[in-house]
C-alpha cells in the first residue's frame, strides 16, 4: 500500500510556487530542476493541478501561481487532482471470486466495509492537512 510519488512531487511544486511568488517566474524547467524530475512529469503534474483549479499558468510566457490561499488547499485536493481514483484503489482485493472455496467466494464482501473505513479515515486526515500547514513545516527547516 503506497500513495504514489505524484502527490509528493505536486506538494513540492506547490510549495516552490508559493515561495517563488514575486521572486521568479515558475516554469516547468525550474520545477524540474528543483524536484529532480523529468520535465514531462512536471508538465503532467502542472496540467493536473491546473485542471483541478489549484494553480493557474500564464499562457505563452508560462509562470505558475496558486489560485487559492494555501490555507484553502488541502492535501486531499492535491492528491485527488493527480490520482482521481486513488483512494478507492489504495487497497486492493485479489481476484478469487470464481473459485469454489467459501472464503474466496466471500472475501470481497468481508473486506469491503473495513477497506471503506480505512479509505474514509485517510480522506478525513488528508482533508485536515492544508498546503499552508505544509508550508509552515517547510519554514521550520529552512
Amino acid at each position: 500500500m503506497q500513495i504514489s510519488m505524484k502527490c509528493s512531487i505536486a506538494v513540492h511544486c506547490l510549495i516552490f510556487i508559493h515561495e517563488a511568488k514575486g521572486i521568479a517566474k515558475v516554469t516547468s524547467t525550474l520545477l524540474s530542476q528543483s524536484t529532480g524530475c523529468n520535465p514531462v512529469i512536471i508538465r503532467n503534474t502542472i496540467s493536473a493541478l491546473k485542471k483541478a483549479g489549484i494553480i493557474t499558468v500564464a499562457r505563452g510566457t508560462g509562470g505558475a501561481e496558486l489560485c487559492h490561499d494555501p490555507s484553502e488547499i488541502t492535501l486531499y485536493q492535491i492528491y485527488s487532482a493527480l490520482e482521481p481514483d486513488g483512494l478507492s484503489s489504495l487497497i486492493g482485493i485479489h481476484a478469487c471470486q470464481g473459485l469454489q472455496c467459501p472464503v474466496a467466494q466471500n472475501i470481497h464482501h468481508v473486506l469491503q466495509n473495513p477497506y471503506h473505513k480505512i479509505e474514509d479515515a485517510i480522506k478525513e486526515t488528508m482533508e485536515g492537512i492544508t498546503l499552508q500547514s505544509m508550508i509552515d513545516d517547510f519554514h521550520k527547516f529552512v
